[in-house]
């Protein structure tokens, strides 16, 4: 997740900056760590796809521009192409090598691995690279996809599959990020209605910019909001629910962004004594209401003066901190954490 976080977030980056090619060599690595990093093809497929929606409204094409337009529209189409199949080229060669070692006889694998290793396939039934018998079931398929099978067979990952009694304890663990992800949806949605129905593909009949076009609510955190409600749902009615906190920390930026927004936005010791706009951050060091020096960093700020700040910001940090220090103690020594 670390390193998928790290190449994912940094094809974000240089796709905001206008790097395309950068970008999708950067989403490309994210999907050799995750394949859920195929999703990420969306954001480069909606960032040529608005590019080209806000030129066409910039004014309508004369005859004489119409092959410039159709050439405009194959380029667009080609380097779409072109971006989604490399992001693509690591889950498939991925695919490819289960296809060699499971589905083609004599790659001879069984016979180097440890025989405690082979009874414990035999007793879970698991299949052995190499091992003679019928093959997978997978490798009789039109694409096959090894990737599915095993989620569907050996970790019954499918639509309300996970839904049972016994996984409340899990849902329970899965329940503030599933907050945090719906209430940012919402948040955004309730905000810019208008925009949310055009797809963001509208273009903009105001150019004053303010708290409704900047920050969480701006209109470049659509495609941020749509990216990371799809993966939730995703998540929450067809993975294991215990792994989304980790799944949606490493996919999507506005599990960061939306507390970040909401400390901001309600938070009186992050506001300005001079000027009381809302989530304008306190310029410099100053005095808590505490009587405690602070920092210039706003969670460390928060954080010596924890007896003043509002319930809601103690719930966001509580959260934060509570999961990376629980998670520090009990996964690292092997207890029922995820």
């Amino acid at each position: 997740e670390s390193a998928f976080a790290c190449l994912a977030f940094g094809a974000m980056w240089q796709l905001e900056k206008g790097q395309g090619w950068l970008s999708g060599l950067l989403f490309s690595l994210a999907a050799a760590a995750r394949a859920n990093g195929l999703v990420n093809a969306g954001f480069f497929l909606y960032s040529r796809g608005k590019r080209f929606a806000l030129q066409l409204q910039g004014g309508s094409a004369s005859p004489r521009e119409l092959p410039s337009l159709w050439k405009r529209v194959l380029g667009l189409a080609a380097s779409a192409a072109l971006t989604c199949a490399g992001i693509s080229l690591p889950f498939a060669l991925f695919q490819y090598y289960a296809y060699v070692r499971f589905c083609e006889p004599g790659t001879g694998l069984a016979q180097t691995i440890p025989e405690p290793l082979l009874q414990l396939a035999r007793d879970k039934g698991y299949r052995v690279a190499g091992m003679a018998g019928p093959k997978p079931p997978w490798c009789s398929q039109r694409f096959p996809v090894a990737y599915s099978y095993i989620q569907d067979v050996y970790w019954n990952v499918g639509f309300l599959r996970y839904f049972e009694l016994k996984q409340i304890p899990n849902f329970l663990l899965a329940l503030p990020v599933t907050l945090l992800g719906s209430w940012a949806a919402w948040t955004y949605v309730s905000t810019n209605p208008r925009h949310c129905l055009t797809l963001g593909l509208e273009r903009s009949e105001s150019g004053e910019r303010g708290k409704a076009r900047d920050g969480f609510c701006g209109p470049a955190v659509f495609v941020y909001v749509v990216h990371s409600t799809a993966l939730l749902a995703f998540g929450f009615f067809c993975m294991h629910v215990q792994v989304l906190t980790r799944f949606l920390g490493s996919s999507s930026p506005i599990l960061y962004w939306f507390p970040a927004h909401l400390l901001q936005e309600h938070e009186p010791l992050l506001r300005s004594t001079d000027d009381p706009t809302p989530g304008k951050p306190r310029a410099g060091k100053s005095r808590g209401s505490c009587g405690k020096g602070t920092s210039d960093n706003p969670v460390v700020r928060l954080l010596l003066n924890w007896r003043s700040i509002t319930p809601l910001s103690k719930s966001i940090l509580g959260f934060f901190l509570g999961y990376w220090l629980l998670g520090l103690i009990l996964h690292c020594n092997f207890f029922p954490w995820t």
